[in-house]
């Protein structure tokens, strides 16, 4: 007597509780709005309804870090910028994950000087990197799917 035969044609889902709470948080992130220069363009493009990342749960920008669990930093990140994006990060609530949108945030870009951070990387931890001088919607978008990857192998014990 096999588990069809004691449901029936119920049509009894089996998972883990991995797989459940992953597949939650990839379909429900909430990014903050963060946008610090021209990538912010693309980003707020990505948002339109020619790429509309709604379809992915995104359905609105947060401008609040607290109701927020994903960050695009979009552009560059001036030294002064530097300790309110780790402000902004550290009030997020965990888990929390960085998406460093373009060739400024995520290594300097062009602007190779001491009022620029060479990558926000130095700032906060960063998860996805999205190439690009203003990388495409198209981009961004890769970018969000690489990261709800990476959330999908979560593990219980990296939870804790």
């Amino acid at each position: 007597m096999g588990l069809e035969q004691k449901t029936g044609n119920l049509g009894v889902v089996t998972t883990s509780l991995e797989q459940v709470v992953n597949w939650a948080r990839t379909n429900s992130m909430w990014p903050m709005l963060f946008g610090l220069a021209c990538c912010a363009i693309e980003m707020m493009a990505a948002q339109a309804p020619a790429y509309d990342m709604s379809r992915f749960g995104m359905e609105l920008m947060r401008a609040s870090p607290r109701q927020s669990d994903l960050m695009i930093v979009a552009g560059r990140v001036s030294r002064k910028m530097a300790p309110v994006l780790r402000q902004l990060y550290d009030q997020m609530p965990d888990p929390k994950w960085v998406i460093a949108m373009g060739d400024c945030a995520s290594c300097g870009g062009v602007f190779n000087n001491y009022a620029i951070v060479q990558g926000v990387d130095e700032v906060v931890p960063v998860d996805v990197y999205v190439a690009g001088c203003p990388p495409r919607p198209e981009g961004l978008i890769h970018g969000v799917m690489t990261l709800h990857e990476k959330v999908k192998r979560e593990k219980l014990k990296d939870w804790a």
